[in-house]
């Protein structure tokens, strides 16, 4: 009898990552998402990677409608990505409108097809003041829709809700994590830009856990 029973939206960044080693234990399959972001490219092979090391299956999604449709900085054709600062101001450019929720909504299908029970997702709180679909206001109320709407009572998952990406780096580093194996920047450049909000989030969060960056950077 199979005893995992979790899904784990992941995306091959930071965050994710360091879910899907820390819940590897209830971690049956993973989930990705082709959605047209301009770091797609470099972030999906990274979650192919752990996976493959870990020995979890691993499935990619398309959502091209998202890059066709949607309007976001982050996505092909949306404009160029903010430099500085990780602030409301400067990323609410890269607002992916409701794309959390699109992709739970996909992830609790899967899950119960598959007979799964908990979806894992690796939002933080370092990102509520930018993403509204990050935040615990959001992930409280589709628990509860993804719970009453699927047989299985399927449940969200979301321990890193309420702590910085700071925290979750040190759960990394406790792990033993190389998080140059990780991407994160939005560029989608060859190597990681360094400069855009989410490159210098990425580096504080090393420095506040104490972790000697491992990242190529351009700048």
């Amino acid at each position: 009898m199979n005893t995992k029973q979790g899904l784990i939206v992941l995306s091959g960044g930071m965050d994710s990552v360091t879910l899907l080693y820390e819940y590897q234990a209830d971690i049956a399959l993973a989930l990705s998402f082709d959605y047209g972001s301009k770091h797609n490219a470099r972030e999906l092979p990274m979650a192919a990677l752990h996976c493959q090391r870990l020995g979890i299956e691993h499935i990619i999604i398309p959502l091209g409608f998202m890059g066709q449709y949607f309007r976001s900085a982050l996505l092909e054709g949306g404009g160029e990505i903010p430099k500085g600062a990780y602030d409301e101001e400067n990323m609410a450019a890269t607002v992916v409108p409701f794309r959390n929720g699109i992709m739970l909504s996909i992830a609790a299908g899967l899950a119960e097809s598959r007979g799964l029970q908990r979806l894992y997702i690796a939002n933080h709180f370092g990102d509520h003041a930018i993403y509204p679909d990050c935040r615990a206001s959001f992930i409280r109320p589709m628990h509860e829709a993804i719970a009453a709407g699927t047989s299985l009572g399927v449940e969200i998952c979301a321990p890193y809700t309420d702590i910085s990406k700071g925290e979750i780096a040190r759960h990394g580093k406790a792990l033993g994590l190389n998080y140059a194996e990780t991407w994160s920047c939005y560029e989608g450049g060859s190597v990681q830009c360094g400069r855009c909000g989410t490159c210098l989030e990425r580096r504080e969060a090393m420095a506040e856990a104490g972790i000697e960056d491992p990242t190529p950077y351009l700048e």
